[in-house]
């Protein structure tokens, strides 16, 4: 196994797996352990950082696709925070890449043997010369790849799935939230090339008519056109307040679940919002309130009785 080290902003740097997509049967987002991956960190692309003179600018680049050497690290860095503020679980399929958005999909190809894996990029990493991607020990299994420590890799980036992610990401849904969302995705299958019908046979051209006498035509003066009124649309209406935000779910019926817990906290609602990628993510809010330090006041409360993820946030 290489470990190395990572990013400055996550010293004790660290993978989330999300289990991804298509049939990896890691069980609807449960850890080996059977406990339901509720971790939440953030969506994180970051400014440009420099490790042993050399500086790398993350970007969101949705044709990413590179070739190189993937290392794998695993129990020493089990449950540390990684770049994007999960805690590392080696037993499910993630990874650190040096630029990639946090959280991206990626689909991972071990050259030396043709095995493909699809992991969640959450850290920041590695920076040994030559390698492009640090694996979590789950992934490294699915490549077959944990004898070797470091193997030739192809790395391309799922920009569907990606943005997916993203979508449910920056509305504080979890790591489970956007397996989830991915999961119900339709699968897209591959172009059919269909043969081109030969062309008919030409038709024979028939004489044409001799044209027809001008006849006269007496014209008329053209009927008056309405006058042109613009439409002015209105403008909706806005919202206002502060609330508090203690989750966000590709499932309906989970935030439900959670808008019925907080009551005892105010008026709690689910508001439904889209993403550019189509998929639409369920906020569980409580408010509005008239000011921040009331709003501020309910969070504490809700965190204190276990919603620690809950924050404030304004229309």
């Amino acid at each position: 196994m290489n470990t190395i080290s990572r990013c400055p902003q996550s010293p004790s740097a660290r993978l989330l797996v999300v289990p991804v997509l298509l049939a990896l049967a890691l069980g609807g987002c449960a850890s080996r352990g059977g406990a339901p991956d509720t971790s939440r960190g953030s969506y994180k692309v970051g400014n440009p950082y420099t490790i042993a003179g050399r500086t790398y600018r993350p970007s969101e680049d949705w044709s990413y696709s590179e070739t190189g050497q993937a290392s794998w690290y695993g129990p020493g860095f089990h449950g540390n925070s990684t770049a994007n503020g999960e805690p590392y679980n080696q037993n499910l399929p993630s990874a650190a890449h040096r630029t990639l958005p946090m959280p991206s999909i990626v689909r991972v190809t071990n050259l030396s043997n043709g095995r493909t894996a699809v992991v969640r990029i959450n850290d920041r990493g590695p920076f040994a010369s030559g390698r492009i991607l640090d694996l979590s020990k789950a992934a490294a299994e699915q490549l077959d790849m944990t004898r070797a420590g470091v193997v030739p890799v192809r790395v391309e980036l799922m920009e569907r799935e990606s943005r997916v992610v993203k979508d449910i990401a920056v509305n504080g849904g979890s790591a489970a939230d956007q397996l989830a969302a991915i999961q119900r995705l339709p699968a897209q299958s591959a172009p059919v090339m269909v043969a081109a019908a030969p062309p008919p046979p030409p038709m024979p051209v028939a004489e044409p008519p001799p044209p027809p006498e001008p006849a006269f035509v007496q014209a008329t003066a053209p009927a008056p056109t309405a006058a042109f009124v613009p439409v002015v649309a209105t403008p909706p209406a806005t919202g206002g307040g502060y609330f508090v935000q203690a989750g966000a779910f590709a499932s309906l019926d989970n935030a439900e679940r959670l808008r019925a817990s907080l009551s005892r906290f105010g008026d709690a609602s689910i508001g439904q919002v889209t993403g550019p990628s189509g998929v639409a993510v369920y906020r569980v809010r409580v408010g509005p309130y008239g000011s921040p330090d009331e709003a501020y006041n309910v969070r504490g409360a809700m965190q204190r009785a276990g919603h620690n993820d809950s924050r404030v946030v304004t229309d």
